[in-house]
């Protein structure tokens, strides 16, 4: 059962990450990341990252707050399989 549930949660949170970087490409070419699409996704992926963005200053153009955003989102699925496993 344990295995299951950890198939569930890497696929979910796989997907939330490649949602991640799909943002942030868009977020490079304004014409995409003010269509349809792009809003849905900032919609889906702000949440997440504003706290980043509010802790961690941008240097100069560039905006780390993603890649730490990344890291935080790896770790915690990794944390929770442990969980997982322990419970299951």
């Amino acid at each position: 059962m344990g295995a299951t549930i950890e198939t569930i949660v890497r696929f979910a949170l796989q997907i939330y990450t490649f949602i991640i970087f799909g943002y942030i490409i868009m977020s490079w070419i304004p014409q995409l990341q003010y269509s349809a699409i792009g809003e849905f996704l900032g919609r889906i992926v702000e949440p997440f990252l504003k706290p980043f963005r509010q802790v961690i200053p941008s240097i100069g153009i560039l905006d780390i707050s993603p890649i730490v955003a990344l890291l935080t989102l790896y770790y915690a699925e990794e944390g929770l399989i442990y969980l997982i496993y322990l419970i299951f």
